[in-house]
């Protein structure tokens, strides 16, 4: 305990921030220099990289996803080879910005979402709801020597919410605004919005899951290109195709999409089995491969585009909806996205100096600094919670 509390009593903290997408695409890690606490605090980011997994650990890790593949054997040793993973890239990322483990107070990690199940099932006279993050922050703590915190979802879901998403709260300290409705856009695997109005307070915050970000798109090259990309870079291949308005309006009638608020989604949703039954309607169509590319790519931009009207625009006028995440950098999918928002301003977190890739692993920074200072670090209005609760384990 002499550990945390000579960590409480400093003012200004050294954070490590880690977190794994449900891209998969390797371990982000962030070293934030955080002064204050709550609505307070201040951030300045110090390093940012991304260490990507290796092909075969990417692979087993997508093993995980699907319950058929998955074995309970495999989560157990996927769950401390992910802390190794994970207590080498907090290691690493402060090496490179010249400091020692010495120098940091606390490691904040989302680890890796394998299921997550936010609706609740009855079962044996109880409402449960579920969600599973690996990356063993004992493993994380033991190696560095640094106080962890980790699965954070877990708490908001014990008092009634979704688990997600989890970020609005930094986004609102960080983007609030008064003169302005600012709208942040994530696309990673999952695209989600934070509609953060003018001058408002937290209570006022709301966010949701708009759909697939980048998961349906990188599945679809994948296939195509028989596992020679990952993915569409810069968005080219997208770029070279024309949508097709027949599969996009099939893909477009899915329920998720007119669901109320609070609503997430993630790969049990928007996975290997949605691709499935998408590849097969665009066989019946006989799509061109850039074509289908394009068309999934609109799927994002549209969703997202959708969502607004259905959920945002009908409350607010937005000013400015700010783009973060993998996605941001597919420029098919930006000009999109763009053509389904005329006349609002649509930029991207570089156009203000910060990192489109390195935002979540500065929310988990932060949120870790919550956690240890006792301040409730959810939003009840964005998951669903019953009440505001204190979100993360911590391992000394």
């Amino acid at each position: 305990m002499h550990k945390l509390i000579r960590v409480l009593k400093k003012d200004i903290k050294l954070v490590v921030g880690l977190m794994s997408g449900t891209s998969v695409d390797g371990v982000d890690a962030a070293l934030v220099k955080i002064h204050g606490n709550g609505m307070d605090t201040k951030t300045e980011m110090i390093a940012f990289k991304n260490y990507p997994y290796d092909e075969q650990v990417r692979k087993r890790i997508f093993e995980l996803f699907v319950p058929e593949t998955s074995t309970v054997d495999k989560v157990c040793h996927m769950n401390f080879l992910l802390g190794e993973i994970f207590a080498r890239a907090a290691l690493d990322i402060i090496a490179e910005a010249g400091y020692t483990p010495e120098d940091i107070d606390i490691i904040g990690s989302h680890g890796q979402t394998i299921y997550h199940m936010p609706n609740p099932i009855d079962d044996s006279g109880y409402n449960v709801r579920s969600t599973l993050q690996i990356g063993e922050s004992a493993v994380i703590a033991e190696r560095t020597g640094i106080i962890t915190v980790d699965d954070f979802r877990v708490r908001d879901m014990a008092a009634g919410g979704q688990g997600a998403p989890l970020v609005p709260y930094t986004e609102y300290m960080i983007y609030r605004d008064k003169n302005k409705n600012i709208a942040l856009q994530n696309i990673g695997g999952i695209s989600n919005v934070t509609v953060i109005p003018v001058n408002c307070s937290m209570d006022e915050v709301f966010a949701f899951d708009n759909g697939p970000g980048n998961m349906v798109i990188d599945e679809v090259v994948k296939r195509i290109t028989n596992g020679n990309q990952n993915y569409d870079k810069d968005g080219q291949m997208a770029g070279k195709g024309t949508i097709n308005g027949m599969l996009l309006d099939y893909l477009m009638d899915d329920k998720f999409f007119r669901l109320p608020l609070p609503k997430t989604t993630g790969r049990e949703y928007f996975g290997s089995a949605y691709v499935d039954r998408l590849m097969n309607r665009a066989r019946e169509l006989n799509i061109e491969r850039e074509d289908l590319v394009a068309t999934v790519t609109a799927l994002t931009a549209k969703s997202i585009a959708d969502s607004y009207k259905y959920y945002i625009l009908d409350k607010y006028r937005l000013d400015r909806v700010i783009i973060g995440g993998g996605g941001s950098y597919n420029k098919t999918l930006l000009k999109f996205i763009k053509g389904y928002l005329k006349n609002i301003e649509v930029i991207t977190q570089e156009n203000l100096g910060f990192s489109s890739d390195a935002k979540e692993a500065v929310a988990f920074a932060i949120l870790a600094n919550e956690a240890i200072n006792g301040y409730a670090n959810n939003i009840p209005k964005v998951t669903g919670a019953k009440k505001p609760v204190v979100m993360g384990k911590i391992v000394i």
